[in-house]
């Protein structure tokens, strides 16, 4: 595998766990070179013939992620799961060893504060994610809910009577909501910007965009 921090097509992928794997096979899938590490033989050989490189190694030992060029990496994942320490210290070490964008798998708040304290470029937490998106969408008008970072959200809900058959112009629905509908799907149609002009229609889908309270309080209007 060619060593340059210039090839933008390469990420490790430190943790095979179900997000690791996950994650690694869609990038497969989108052209990119992947070299997943575990310590676990069973886990890597699972994916030895999907992934384009693998390798056994414990992520935590300095030497180990030396011998398989982690340095060399201008991308690299630490989706290690529930082994908080080993987790920590893969991450530190590879913000020691310079890796320039890092981003790394956690399963709390607090685990995730601890990772960016350490150094982590991008914190995830995928379960937490999921559960907070699923339950806006039982529990209201929500057809789709996306947290950008804490406290701002995209909503995807259907356009409510109080915009249909008016400019988006002349709801002033930023003054009124708090939040900014930034695209629309009309029935048949695919999803377009949209602007001053537009003139939602009873069943038109449409994204906003604001404060994550804005979004909840206007996905429930009416």
């Amino acid at each position: 595998m060619p060593r340059s921090k210039t090839d933008d097509k390469r990420v490790l992928v430190i943790g095979l766990g179900r997000f690791g794997s996950s994650l690694a096979l869609e990038l497969v899938a989108h052209g990119w070179e992947v070299l997943g590490m575990d310590s676990s033989p069973r886990l890597v050989q699972t994916f030895a013939d999907s992934l384009t490189h693998t390798v056994v190694a414990d992520a935590t030992d300095e030497e180990a992620l030396r011998q398989v060029d982690a340095q060399d990496f201008n991308r690299a994942v630490v989706a290690i799961g529930t082994h908080l320490e080993e987790s920590i210290l893969a991450t530190s070490l590879l913000v020691d060893m310079g890796v320039p964008h890092i981003w790394a798998k956690a399963i709390s708040r607090r685990h995730g504060r601890i990772l960016q304290q350490v150094g982590a470029h991008h914190v995830v937490l995928p379960e937490h994610d999921m559960g907070e998106r699923v339950a806006h969408l039982l529990s209201g008008r929500m057809l789709d809910y996306v947290e950008i970072e804490e406290g701002f959200a995209l909503g995807k809900t259907r356009a409510p009577n109080s915009l249909i058959g008016k400019r988006l112009g002349d709801t002033r629905v930023r003054a009124r909501y708090g939040i900014t509908v930034v695209s629309i799907k009309r029935h048949g149609e695919e999803f377009t910007y949209a602007t001053e002009d537009t003139v939602p229609q009873k069943g038109d889908v449409i994204v906003v965009a604001g404060r994550t309270s804005h979004v909840e309080r206007f996905a429930e209007v009416g």
